[in-house]
């Protein structure tokens, strides 16, 4: 099923403000929140999709990546078929309560849902990599094994932080409820501040014994190969978030993304300008005036052109739909090839007698007109 536009699912427009986005998403969230809707999974279903939306459109890396390249850009393309980490970008219910605390807590709500968002989850810290393709890579779409050094589960604990046969108790300063009040005195009276239990760091639970092989963090280093769908089209610069691939979370927490910074690995020829590639082709004077066939490289190997005789230095040849998909859209860019009259640049004696022959000839006195047109125009011209 094709993924709705994140405008679109949160009712807004991209000139949209902050506010309003977060306005909108506060909405949408209260409508299909799922205290409100127990057991329904059309509503728990578009609950997460407002708030893979609002994820996106709240930031603004990440809306600006979006607003260029859409899904693409923010790793959603593959979300939806499993590519890139759990639905929506999120790893479960409890990721969402968890990132967007400060929006639901004005709701209200009870029940479980923000009983488990109200206590702290852990959160690991994003990874970011850098990803060489060749033009070829980008022009087809490509599918790479990355291998990362990274924060990982214990294996021994599988990431509990607690030793084989032990457990956790109920944290006795906060009572499991992860945060603790103070009430301060202050000249305008008195002010009630909710923190983090500093006890169980706003868990709400201790371990009872912690693992050996841990020390109780419930991480451990090590190494993962990870497979990253690249969509026809990215761009030099461009970045593709993984959800749930960066540093695993400490007892159990979220885990960060893994951000892919793509780096387009230039061509021996062609030279990109996004989806169209160009080509400086060099000619002899000879082959310029009686024309010729010339041989261009593409993408995945060459094509034969045919210049006119008569052809001038800088006239442009177009080779349609020999360029690079355009992300997110229909089609295909061109091969724009800039036929280049070269000039030489010594001379042997005898074709310095030929050239002076041929200097009196009128056919070699330059006759600029209405056929010879600028190079801008000619640009322009390709492009109506």
């Amino acid at each position: 099923m094709a993924k709705r536009d994140f405008y679109e699912v949160l009712g807004v427009d991209k000139n949209a403000s902050t506010e309003e986005i977060k306005k909108a998403y506060r909405q949408k969230a209260l409508q299909h929140h799922p205290d409100r809707n127990p057991g329904n999974k059309e509503s728990e279903e578009k609950f997460k999709e407002a708030a893979e939306a609002y994820e996106v459109l709240s930031d603004s890396d990440k809306k600006a990546r979006y607003d260029r390249y859409g899904h693409a850009g923010v790793g959603s393309s593959a979300a939806s078929d499993g590519g890139m980490g759990g639905f929506g970008g999120f790893s479960n219910m409890e990721d969402i309560f968890s990132r967007f605390g400060d929006v639901f807590s004005e709701f209200g709500f009870g029940g479980g849902g923000f009983q488990q968002g109200g206590r702290s989850i852990n959160r690991g810290s994003n990874l970011r990599v850098k990803l060489k393709l060749t033009l070829l890579e980008i022009a087809t779409g490509v599918e790479k094994k990355i291998k990362v050094n990274k924060h990982i589960a214990c294996k021994e604990c599988r990431g509990t932080g607690a030793e084989k046969g032990s457990g956790f108790n109920t944290c006795n300063t906060c009572h499991g409820s992860g945060y603790v009040h103070r009430v301060q005195r202050t000249f305008i009276g008195q002010i009630q501040t909710t923190t983090p239990c500093p006890t169980c760091h706003g868990e709400g639970k201790i371990i009872t014994q912690k693992c050996k092989a841990c020390h109780g963090h419930g991480i451990t280093e090590g190494e993962e190969v990870i497979g990253v769908k690249i969509p026809a089209g990215v761009e030099n610069n461009m970045q593709l978030s993984i959800s749930g691939q960066g540093n695993a979370a400490s007892r159990g927490g979220v885990p960060g993304d893994l951000i892919v910074l793509i780096e387009e690995i230039e061509h021996e020829h062609l030279k990109r300008n996004s989806a169209n590639l160009y080509y400086d082709h060099y000619i002899n004077i000879a082959d310029a005036a009686m024309g010729t066939t010339a041989e261009i490289p593409t993408i995945d190997g060459k094509a034969n052109v045919k210049i006119d005789a008569g052809t001038q230095s800088g006239n442009i040849l177009r080779l349609k739909g020999k360029g690079l998909p355009r992300l997110n859209q229909y089609g295909r860019g061109d091969i724009l090839v800039n036929v280049c009259v070269w000039t030489p640049q010594s001379l042997s004696s005898e074709e310095k007698k030929i050239l002076d022959s041929l200097r009196k000839s009128a056919n070699f006195n330059p006759q600029p007109g209405k056929k010879n047109k600028s190079f801008f125009q000619r640009i322009h011209e390709m492009f109506e």
